[in-house]
This record gives structure tokens, sequence and C-alpha cells, in this order.
């Protein structure tokens, strides 16, 4: 299994980016797929996550401004991030896992990708 994820980079506060992980020996359709980060020195945190039935979950300080969404035919979930803030600044993972819910632990994670607020 691999995760592969892309679309990371540097913005202004108040702008966008959007993250897509690719899944290459498991299906998104019959998986449950997350999104964490992790700042440096901090502790690694829930951003977004949807079940196998299309429950969404969403980390407390993300406040309406992420989405997430899969793509079954492209095996692909991303992430969209609108009025990024600094403190968004981390490092961007994606997961998955199967039949997991909400933040439960995943086994399946991506290399992580960097996204940078300034």
């Amino acid at each position: 299994v691999q995760l592969v994820e892309s679309g990371g980079g540097s913005v202004q506060a108040g702008g966008s980016l959007k993250l897509s992980c690719t899944a290459f020996g498991l299906t998104f359709a019959t998986y449950a797929g997350a999104w964490f980060r992790q700042a440096p020195g901090k502790e690694r945190e829930g951003v977004a996550a949807i079940e196998m039935d299309g429950t969404l979950h969403y980390g407390y300080r993300i406040e309406g401004r992420f989405a997430i969404s899969r793509d079954s035919a492209a095996n692909t979930l991303y992430l969209q991030m609108n009025s990024l803030k600094r403190e968004d600044t981390a490092v961007y993972y994606c997961a998955a896992q199967r039949g997991v819910m909400g933040w439960a632990p995943y086994n399946y994670w991506g290399q992580g990708t960097q996204v940078t607020v300034s």
C-alpha cells in the first residue's frame, strides 16, 4: 500500500491550497480516509476525515475553512483549504484504514507534504 500526497507549498495568509492523496494498493471507496497535520514542536492533530459511508469529521480548529472529499474513479482523497492562517503551517499527512470511524487509529500513511502560510 502506498499513499502519495501532493499539492503542498507556500501561500500567503488568506489564500487557498488543495492537497491530493492518491492511493495504490487500496481503494478509498472501501476505506476511511483522513488528513492529519503536525507542526514543529506540536503533537499531530486530526484535520479532516471521511468514513466509508461519507460521514465527515473536522478538527475543532478548522472552523469550516477546509473541505475533505474523495474521487473514487481517481482513487484520490482531497483536502481543499481556504482562508489559510499562519497557524495552519505544518506537514500534512494522508491516512487510510478500513472500517475506522473519525480519528480512530490509521495504519496506512503518506510521506507528508509541507504547507507553509506566511
